[in-house]
């Protein structure tokens, strides 16, 4: 696997606090190369432009929703096989199924701990199937 320091990741987020915190708790974490989308348009202009090892999305967004990248990021070839997590605070059994459905990786419900985002991103990042701590304090 991957060192951490050497991931490129993606967070998508329309709300400039939530952006920050994912992105200091990523940088707490030990991840280094962390670029920025503030909805799904402008992150698949830049997932067309770089390749990402993970992508983390929120779920409500303007213009295309997080559920709507993802199918999206699912349907090209070149990104099919991306980890993306679902990062939001709809923690409906229903959208965290049709998420799974859909080819996500892993599901993280707001607001989330240090430790829960680390064990999340682990597992996704080892691949071990959908991951989604929807329990876990």
């Amino acid at each position: 696997m991957t060192a951490r320091d050497e991931l490129e990741i993606l967070i998508v987020e329309d709300r400039q606090v939530m952006l920050k915190i994912i992105r200091r708790l990523l940088v707490q974490l030990g991840y280094a190369h962390i670029d920025e989308a503030v909805n799904g348009l402008q992150a698949i202009e830049k997932i067309h432009q770089k390749h990402y090892d993970l992508i983390l999305s929120d779920w409500n967004m303007d213009g295309m929703s997080g559920f709507d990248l993802l199918k999206q990021v699912r349907a090209e070839p070149a990104t099919h096989d991306t980890p993306f997590v679902l990062v939001t605070a709809e923690s409906k059994p229903e959208n965290i199924l049709a998420t799974k459905a859909a080819g996500a990786t892993g599901y993280l419900v707001k607001p989330f701990k240090l430790d829960v985002l680390e064990k999340t991103l682990d597992g996704v990042m080892a691949r071990t199937g959908f991951v989604s701590l929807t329990t876990a304090a």
